[in-house]
């Protein structure tokens, strides 16, 4: 299908639940933020209908994130069902990766190809202070758990922060050379309520490519691992892995976008950095049939916005990033 600007939108990222393990700095308020009731978020079976549906006008990759999707009960159960789903051919996960290493094998068996982490630091000191009590020992078990149970290619999410965490940008791109892990460095993204923290600490890409080249060498471009995402890859000279860059504020890529995020509690959200939803849950839960169902997703396709606003001051006041969905 494609919206009102002929982007083919073919991918859909579901967040299970709003609750998280940790709380990241730029994610949440210090204090955190009170989950949602169980009632109110969708059952299990509720997104596998909403994916069912999705199906029916195009979408064929789905990501599941939170939160922390790890928390959710079930998860290797969603994943079978949905990797059963005709049209389905691509499911993924984003998590923090303390819980995976047990499940690593699991997933994969049940259907996920590939996972990003989220790791912003190399430093244990560092990553309890941004995670706010976080342990990092357990992110490199999960790491590693995902490489030998061949979730290829892992990538690694790093939110690039000044004053935080730019002294480690060539170390954290220093890891592709050996291993087999991907290190994709996203400039951080003013988004959720009550959460001011993030005022002048983006740090743009090209300050980080001209950090990284200066300490590690020439940065080649190189092919993407693996997806059609946003990230512009390159790669160090004789490197086993990749870096990407993530160019959300400096150099937005919205001509390219091709997804919708559905949210813990059912709203369908045509555009990360726009506050526009559709609630699925309420006519699901009133007995809308897949047909219903395509069609309001159809709606949501309509109401994408060519671009977002963030540079010229939007925010979504009303939540944080963990209850929109990472």
């Amino acid at each position: 299908m494609r919206d009102t600007y002929q982007r083919e939108i073919n991918y859909l990222r579901v967040s299970v639940t709003d609750r998280c393990n940790l709380r990241c700095v730029y994610c949440m308020p210090p204090g955190g933020v009170k989950s949602t009731p169980h009632e109110q978020v969708l059952r299990l079976e509720e997104i596998e209908t909403i994916v069912r549906a999705a199906t029916l006008v195009g979408i064929k990759k789905i990501r599941l994130t939170g939160g922390e999707p790890l928390v959710r009960k079930g998860l290797e159960g969603l994943v079978r069902r949905i990797s059963e789903i005709p049209g389905i051919d691509d499911i993924t996960l984003t998590t923090n990766a303390l819980l995976l290493a047990p499940r690593a094998a699991a997933l994969k068996e049940a259907g996920i190809s590939r996972v990003n982490i989220s790791l912003d630091t190399l430093r244990p000191d560092r990553y309890r202070e941004i995670t706010r009590g976080g342990n990092i020992a357990g992110v490199w078990e999960g790491i590693q758990a995902a490489i030998d149970a061949g979730l290829h290619p892992v990538k690694l999410n790093t939110v690039m922060m000044r004053g935080v965490n730019e002294d480690e940008l060539a170390a954290m791109a220093r890891l592709t050379l050996n291993r087999p892990l991907h290190v994709r460095f996203i400039e951080l993204m003013p988004i959720g309520s009550s959460n001011t923290w993030t005022n002048g600490r983006c740090l743009p890409a090209e300050e980080a490519m001209q950090q990284i080249s200066s300490r590690l060498g020439p940065l080649v471009p190189a092919k993407k691992p693996s997806g059609d995402g946003p990230a512009k890859y390159y790669r160090l000279k004789d490197s086993e892995g990749t870096i990407g860059f993530i160019t959300s504020m400096s150099d937005h890529f919205c001509h390219s976008c091709n997804r919708l995020r559905l949210t813990s509690v059912g709203g369908l959200r045509p555009c990360l950095y726009d506050s526009t939803e559709i609630d699925l849950k309420t006519p699901l839960r009133e007995g809308a049939g897949l047909k219903e169902i395509a069609d309001l997703i159809m709606d949501a396709v309509a109401l994408k916005p060519d671009r977002h606003h963030m540079i010229e001051g939007w925010r979504d006041n009303r939540r944080v990033m963990s209850q929109i969905g990472g």
